[in-house]
């Protein structure tokens, strides 16, 4: 079997399923004070209206991805986690709780590794944060 070389991340993308899109789009630009931009992609199996993070803000590393509504994406609290670099954890869970999201789990530590949250946006997906401090 042939081996693949990796030379950065593997993670690139990811999909966030949603109900309401501008609900969403809403939550998501107010917790993290950015602009998603919505658009449509008609597939053959039906139109998918996703609203896009911003890709390679300032050339800094890290995967980028969407919010999508469609009718094969459903919110989840299981599944696949997807975490949040934030410089305050505590701060963003202020932001959250006043978009209309809710605190799952509270700032923990995980050693030499920083700290953890989890909350749930407004569509129903559990979702994480991370920090260093």
């Amino acid at each position: 079997m042939a081996t693949v070389s990796v030379k950065t991340n593997p993670v690139i993308w990811f999909e966030i399923p949603v109900l309401d899109i501008e609900r969403a789009r809403n939550f998501y630009e107010s917790v993290f004070a950015l602009k998603l931009s919505v658009t449509e992609m008609h597939q053959d199996w039906g139109t998918l209206t996703m609203a896009m993070f911003p890709e390679n803000q300032d050339n800094l590393p890290g995967a980028t991805g969407t919010l999508i509504k469609g009718s094969s994406y459903a919110p989840s609290h299981t599944g696949t986690l997807v975490y949040f670099t934030v410089g305050d954890i505590e701060e963003t869970l202020r932001r959250v709780l006043a978009s209309g999201g809710t605190t799952i789990m509270s700032k923990s530590s995980i050693g030499e590794y920083g700290y953890i949250a989890h909350f749930e946006d407004t569509e129903g997906n559990r979702l994480a944060l991370h920090s260093m401090s």
